[in-house]
C-alpha cells in the first residue's frame, strides 16, 4: 500500500461545462466568489430574454452526459422504517442485542440477516455485514464509535444494498489505523463490496489513516449528513459511480478527494454532484471521474493538484471555486491512479497507448465528436483528439499554477461568468485548447503570465479583446470602451502579464482600453491575438 498520489496521463475525451446561472458582471471577483446569484432551474436569463437555440442545445448537453451514464442504486429513507430497528449496544469488543442475525467473536461483530439495526456505544474492532445476496441492510448510527486496526471499521462483505443512516443529532466515528495487506481489497475505513447509501442529519467522522476513507465497489451515494473524511489515499471512492445529492462534506485526502475509477465500462466510473456543500483538499485530484464528472448544483471549494479531472466534465449548476497547483479543470482520460492497493486495480500501469486507442472509439454522450475533432496535428503533440470544454453559464473561479481551463480538443463558451487566474510562469496559460476556442456568450476574464496565452478564434460569435498588460496581485483591472463606459472592474488575485476579456458588451471592430490601477496599460481592437502568445490557428 502506498499513500502518495500519482498523476495520470489520459488519452482524449471531452469536457462539457453548462452552468444554468446568470450573474451581474460586477460579482465576478478575481479574488474569489463573493456575491453569488442563486442557481436557476432553467436556461432563461434574468432579464427575461429568450435563450438562443444554440445556448439551449449546449445546456442540454449536460443532461445528455447524465443520461449517458448508468443509473446508480440508492436506498432512500422511505424504503425502510426506523420502527423496525433492532438495537445493538456496543461496548469494548462485545455487544448486547436481541437480534438473531448478529454475532460477536474475536473483535468482529457480524450481521448476517436483512433488516434495520441501530448501533450505539463504542467498539474496538470491525462491524461486518455478511448477508444474503438479496438482503437490504440498514445500519442506523446513533452515537457510535468504531475503531479498527489493519482492517475496515465498517465492512460490507455481502448483501444487495446497504445504507448508513446518521441519526438526527448524533455524532459518529469510524476509524481505521495501521495498514492493510498489499493484496487486500477491503482497504477503507468504511468499505462496501456492494452499493452503499449514506443519509440522515447526524454527523460521521471517518479516519482512513490506513488508506481510503469511504469506498464502495459499486455505487456510492451521499444523500445528506455532515461527513468529515481524512484519508491517506482517496477520500470518497465509488468504483462504479459516486453521487452526492446533499449534505456537508469535508475531505482531506492524500490522493483524490472524490473519485470513481471503473475502467472497463464506459457507462461507469463517473462522479455526479447534484447538491450539498463540498470542501475538498487533495494531494492529487479534487474530483476525478475515469469517464465523466457531472456537476448540476452545489457549493464546491477545491484545493488540490488538479481541481477537476475526467473524461467528460459537465457542469450544469452550482458554484465552483478551484485552487490548483496544476490544472484547474482538465478533460482527459486514462488509467486509474496507481496508488490503489487491491489486486483488481493493479492494471493501473498498463500501456497507456492501448487505453488511448480504446478511448478514441468511445461514443461520447450527445453523439458525435465535436467539430474540430479531426483537426491536423499542429506540431508539438498538440493535435485535437476530440476533447470538448463547454461553459454555458454559471460561475467558475479558478486559480491555477498550471493551465486554467484545459482541453486537448476544443473549448467553447456560450454563457456564464468565468474568471481564470492562470499561471504566473510562462510555461502554461489560463486557456489551453488543442482545437478551437470559441465564445458566443457569457463573460470571460482570463489572466496569465503571457508566454503561452491563448485567445478565442476570430470566428467567435461574441467579440473579445486580448492585451499584454502587467500587474501585481491586488491591482485593479478595468476594461473601458471608447466612450468611457467601464465594462469590467475588479482586483487581480495574482500577478499577471496578459488579459483576455469577452462579454456581450464588447462590440466587434471597436477598440478598448485596459487599465491597471487607473493607468492605461494597452488599447486594443477586438479579435487581435496576443503577440508571442498561442493565438493563430490553435486559438
Amino acid at each position: 500500500m502506498t499513500t502518495s498520489p500519482s498523476r495520470r496521463h489520459r488519452p482524449a475525451l471531452r469536457v462539457a461545462v453548462g452552468l444554468g446561472l446568470t450573474f451581474s458582471l460586477g460579482v465576478a471577483a478575481l479574488t474569489g466568489c463573493s456575491a453569488i446569484a442563486d442557481a436557476a432551474t432553467d436556461s432563461t436569463p434574468s432579464d427575461g430574454t429568450a435563450t438562443t437555440a444554440s445556448t439551449a442545445s449546449k445546456s442540454e448537453s449536460v443532461s445528455a452526459v447524465v443520461e449517458a451514464n448508468a443509473d446508480q442504486t440508492v436506498v432512500n429513507d422511505d424504503e425502510w422504517s426506523a420502527d423496525d430497528a433492532q438495537d445493538i449496544a456496543l461496548s469494548g469488543s462485545t455487544a448486547e442485542t436481541d437480534a438473531s442475525g448478529v454475532t460477536v467473536a474475536d473483535g468482529v461483530l457480524t450481521i448476517t440477516e436483512a433488516g434495520v439495526y441501530r448501533l450505539s456505544g463504542e467498539f474496538s474492532g470491525s462491524v461486518e455485514v455478511d448477508a444474503a445476496d438479496d438482503a437490504q441492510v440498514v445500519l442506523i448510527l446513533d452515537g457510535v464509535t468504531i475503531e479498527a486496526e489493519d482492517a475496515p471499521a465498517i465492512q460490507v462483505i455481502s448483501a444487495d444494498d446497504v445504507a448508513l443512516f446518521l441519526e438526527d443529532g448524533s455524532t459518529n466515528a469510524a476509524t481505521s489505523t495501521g495498514s492493510y495487506d498489499e493484496e487486500a481489497e477491503a482497504n477503507a475505513a468504511v468499505f462496501a463490496d456492494t452499493d452503499l447509501t449514506i443519509s440522515g442529519n447526524g454527523s460521521l467522522t471517518v479516519d482512513g489513516s490506513a488508506n481510503d476513507g469511504i469506498t464502495s465497489k459499486d455505487d456510492l451515494v451521499v444523500l445528506s449528513g455532515t461527513i468529515d473524511v481524512t484519508a491517506a489515499d482517496d477520500g470518497l471512492r465509488g468504483k462504479d459511480s459516486l453521487t452526492v445529492r446533499g449534505g456537508e462534506i469535508t475531505v482531506d485526502a492524500g490522493g483524490d478527494g472524490l473519485v470513481s475509477d471503473q475502467d472497463d465500462d464506459d457507462t461507469e466510473g463517473w462522479v455526479l454532484v447534484e447538491g450539498g456543500t463540498l470542501d475538498v483538499t487533495a494531494g492529487s485530484d479534487g474530483i476525478d471521474g475515469f469517464t465523466d464528472v457531472i456537476i448540476t448544483d452545489g457549493d464546491i471549494a477545491i484545493a488540490a493538484d488538479e481541481g477537476i479531472e475526467g473524461g467528460t466534465v459537465a457542469i450544469g449548476g452550482g458554484r465552483i471555486d478551484i485552487v490548483a497547483s496544476d490544472d484547474g479543470i482538465n478533460g482527459s482520460a486514462g488509467t486509474p491512479d496507481s496508488t490503489t492497493t487491491s489486486a483488481e486495480d493493479s492494471t493501473a500501469d498498463e500501456d497507456s497507448t492501448a487505453d488511448e486507442d480504446a478511448t478514441a472509439d468511445r461514443e461520447f454522450p450527445g453523439g458525435e465528436i465535436p467539430e474540430g475533432g479531426d483537426r491536423p496535428d499542429m506540431g508539438g503533440g498538440m493535435q485535437d483528439t476530440g476533447e470538448w470544454v463547454l461553459i454555458a453559464g454559471g460561475e467558475i473561479t479558478i486559480d491555477a499554477a498550471g493551465d486554467g481551463l484545459d482541453s486537448n480538443g476544443s473549448l467553447e463558451i456560450t454563457g456564464g461568468t468565468i474568471v481564470v487566474g492562470g499561471p504566473t510562469n510562462s510555461g502554461n496559460g489560463a486557456l489551453d485548447a488543442n482545437g478551437e476556442i470559441t465564445v458566443s456568450g457569457g463573460t470571460l476574464l482570463a489572466l496569465d503570465a503571457g508566454g503561452m496565452s491563448e485567445t478565442p478564434s476570430t470566428d467567435s460569435a461574441q467579440a473579445w479583446v486580448a492585451a499584454s498588460a502587467s500587474g501585481s496581485a491586488g491591482a485593479t483591472i478595468e476594461i473601458v470602451a471608447a466612450d468611457g463606459t467601464t465594462l469590467y472592474s475588479d482586483e487581480a488575485a495574482k500577478d499577471f502579464g496578459a488579459v483576455v476579456f469577452s462579454s456581450a458588451d464588447v462590440a466587434a471592430g471597436e477598440s478598448y482600453t485596459i487599465t491597471v490601477d487607473g493607468s492605461e496599460a494597452a488599447t486594443v481592437t477586438t479579435g487581435e491575438a496576443l503577440a508571442g502568445g498561442m493565438g493563430g490557428p490553435r486559438g
